[in-house]
C-alpha cells in the first residue's frame, strides 16, 4: 500500500480495490460479448501522469490477471473522469468510442456503500434503464457506520440537487481539486449523442433525446 498514491480516507481498502478490479475481470470472463472499463483521470500531482485507471490495468496485470488472461484484450481504459457521476459518463462515451455504439447494459462494480449514489442518483441523471443497470458492492471489512453516514451527507447528498455536479461549490472544487494537469474534457466530441447532457449541465435531469429511449422493461 505505501507504493501506491491513495486519499487518505482510502488507507486500508486497498485489498477492497484489488477485489473489485478481480470482480469485474470475473463478470467479463462469464460474458464474451462484454468489456470492462476501468475509469478515473490523473486525479492526483503525486503520483504524476498515472491515472486512476492505468493503476488498475497495472495491479490487473501485476495479479496475472486472475488467472483469466483471456479477458485481457477486452479491458480498456477511461482516463478523464475526476468523480463518480464522470465514472459513469464517460465510460459510456469512451464505450461508444471503441465500439461506435452506447452499451446495452452497464454494471459498475464499486464499494457497496455508494450503490445508492451510482444507482438511484448518477443512472437516473443518464436516465439509463433501471432494468438493464447493475450493480455489484464489494466493502472493505469492518467498515464503519461513520463510512456510511460520510456517504449519505457528504458525497451522495450533493448530487440530489446538482445530478451532473455542476453547480454544487463542493461538487465543482473536488473537480478542480482532481484535475492538478488542466486536462481538457473531449468526450463530447467521443460520444455525440450524449454531448447536449455534458454541456447544459442541468439542475434537473436532462430531457432531451438519448440513445436508449424506447428501451422498454420486460414484461
Amino acid at each position: 500500500e505505501a507504493s501506491c498514491f491513495l486519499e487518505p480516507f482510502q488507507h486500508g481498502q486497498l485489498t477492497t480495490m484489488i477485489e473489485h478490479i478481480h470482480k469485474g475481470v470475473e463478470l467479463a470472463a462469464a460474458d464474451n460479448r462484454s468489456l470492462v472499463l476501468f475509469s478515473g483521470g490523473q486525479t492526483r500531482a503525486a503520483a504524476g501522469p498515472r491515472s486512476e485507471a492505468l493503476s488498475y490495468w497495472e495491479a490487473a496485470e501485476a495479479e496475472g490477471w486472475f488467472g483469466l488472461p483471456q479477458v485481457q484484450p477486452r479491458v480498456h481504459l477511461e482516463e478523464q473522469a475526476r468523480d463518480s457521476l464522470e465514472n459513469l459518463l464517460f465510460s459510456v462515451c469512451r464505450f461508444n468510442e471503441l465500439t461506435g455504439r452506447y452499451p446495452q447494459t452497464i454494471t459498475v462494480v464499486s464499494f457497496g456503500f455508494k450503490r445508492r449514489r451510482f444507482q438511484e442518483l448518477h443512472r437516473a441523471a443518464l436516465r439509463f434503464p433501471r432494468h438493464r443497470f447493475h450493480f455489484v458492492g464489494v466493502d472493505p471489512p469492518g467498515l464503519t457506520a461513520a463510512v456510511t453516514q460520510g456517504e449519505t451527507a457528504h458525497s451522495a447528498k450533493p448530487f440530489e440537487s446538482d445530478p451532473y455536479g455542476c453547480h454544487d461549490a463542493g461538487l465543482r472544487a473536488k473537480r478542480e481539486a482532481r484535475n492538478p494537469f488542466r486536462r481538457t474534457v473531449s468526450y463530447p466530441l467521443g460520444c455525440p449523442a450524449l454531448a447536449p447532457l455534458i454541456s447544459q449541465c442541468l439542475r434537473l435531469p436532462y430531457g432531451g433525446p438519448l440513445p436508449w429511449d424506447g428501451w422498454a422493461a420486460p414484461r
